[in-house]
């Protein structure tokens, strides 16, 4: 390779680095800031079952088999036998999937955060709560399998921060999220809704549960506009101009409720859970939601 060529290269890493050092420190820390808003015990939810890895010794009981009985740590006590227990992997993973579509990038103030920054917020501080009990946590965006430890949060900041869909409306998706396990979808929902079918449809075949949290902003709750307006989609893909907005009001509202009922009547036929929030309102008692709705799974 030329000196030049080396030295492309070279500005090239640089210049990521520098990209990422600036990107994620800021998105770490306002993560950080909303989980530690939430006060919660860091017993976890560690369950036993099938698993690799070990969690604890129990006495033995009538009805364990010979096989399950650690030998080694038995020989220690005088009277007593122990099994040695696995956790099971599957309850504890959680699988997220954050909306990287154009349409996320909607704030109707700069007073706002765009919605796609709430929800990296609130899908990351999310994360560090489940690894602060224990739980391991994967993206399906970036196919990052779930894991835990704060090399696992690194990993998710990573990919949470630079995640781009270059569509107005992203299909979610659920990739390597392991049968059993809980999912968490975040999005506008504002997109055709068979991807949401299938997304839930293949995740309740293999036994796999979880949330739907939308992310709107207030003005597409209240559409407080009139006269004449021109509509476009953040990607500039669509465009429609009207003299009279203000008649529109009205269609818009009951598509937008009829979208929030077609979600929850899927999210109940599934064994999901619903819930909106709005970029104007609390992010710890959305956090709160999102954490409380996960220990109902399962």
């Amino acid at each position: 390779m030329s000196e030049t060529a080396t030295s492309h290269v070279s500005a090239g890493i640089r210049r990521d680095a520098e990209a990422l050092a600036g990107a994620l420190p800021p998105l770490l820390a306002a993560a950080e800031h909303l989980a530690a808003s939430v006060m919660l015990g860091e017993h976890g939810r560690r369950r036993v079952g099938q698993g690799d890895e070990f969690w604890q010794y129990r006495p033995s009981h009538a009805g364990d088999e010979a096989r399950m009985i650690d030998w080694r740590r038995s020989a220690r006590s005088e009277d007593a036998l122990f099994v040695r227990e696995k956790e099971w992997q599957a309850a504890q993973s959680v699988m997220l999937w954050m909306d990287a579509g154009r349409s996320m990038n909607f704030a109707s103030s700069k007073h706002l955060p765009q919605k796609a920054a709430a929800a990296r917020r609130l899908a990351l501080a999310l994360a560090i709560l489940l690894i602060r009990g224990g739980e391991r946590v994967g993206l399906s965006n970036s196919n990052l399998p779930p894991r835990t430890g704060k090399l696992q949060l690194l990993r998710l900041t990573n990919a949470l921060a630079f995640d781009e869909d270059e569509s107005d409306y992203a299909a979610p998706q659920l990739t390597g999220a392991p049968p059993r396990s809980r999912a968490v979808l975040v999005s506008d929902f504002m997109g055709n809704i068979a991807g949401v079918e299938r997304a839930l449809t293949r995740a309740a075949d293999r036994g796999i549960e979880g949330v739907l949290l939308q992310v709107l902003d207030p003005q597409e709750e209240a559409f407080p506009f009139d006269g004449r307006t021109i509509f476009e989609s953040v990607g500039g893909t669509l465009s429609h101009e009207t003299l009279k907005a203000g008649d529109l009001r009205d269609r818009y509202l009951n598509r937008l409720t009829e979208r929030k009922a077609e979600l929850k009547s899927l999210t109940r036929s599934t064994g999901w859970q619903f819930h909106t929030y709005h970029t104007d309102t609390s992010a710890t008692a959305a956090l709160l939601w999102l954490y409380a709705a996960l220990e109902r799974v399962h």
